[in-house]
């Protein structure tokens, strides 16, 4: 008993001291892919950021937004030249966990909530391809 009590104990202490890797300077800039979905239907689309612009390359259009970093792990995009009143709409990004400096785990959701309506995020994973 006193065994099984002492294996749980060094389990729980191995497991609480994890830490995930979160190196998010190394992705502030550069050129980027990353997996999406439409229709059921799997897309890769790229793009390149510096410090105050992203540009995104997708199903053959290009796209560009300003970022403005809230801090080292954490930006807002926001569409340069909005088509339509959804595209207006900023975009809050967050880095989760970094794989060295070949990817990196993100989170993204509406910088603003709207009035009666819930507040959905979505997740993806960035690969580093310059």
């Amino acid at each position: 008993m006193k065994n099984i009590f002492l294996l749980f104990a060094l389990s729980l202490l191995l497991t609480g001291c994890f830490e995930v890797e979160r190196n998010c300077t190394d992705f502030k800039t550069g050129e980027f892919e990353f997996n999406y979905t439409i229709n059921g239907e799997n897309k890769i689309g790229r793009f390149v950021r510096t410090d105050t612009l992203n540009i995104d390359y997708y199903e053959g259009k290009v796209d560009s937004s300003s970022v403005r970093w809230i801090n080292d792990c954490e930006f807002i995009l926001k569409k340069l030249n909005p088509k339509t009143n959804a595209e207006r709409d900023a975009i809050h990004m967050k880095i989760l966990t970094t794989e060295g400096t070949s990817s990196y785990t993100f989170e993204y959701k509406l910088a603003a909530k709207k009035p009666n309506k819930p507040l959905r995020s979505e997740k993806g994973v960035a690969h580093r391809i310059d």
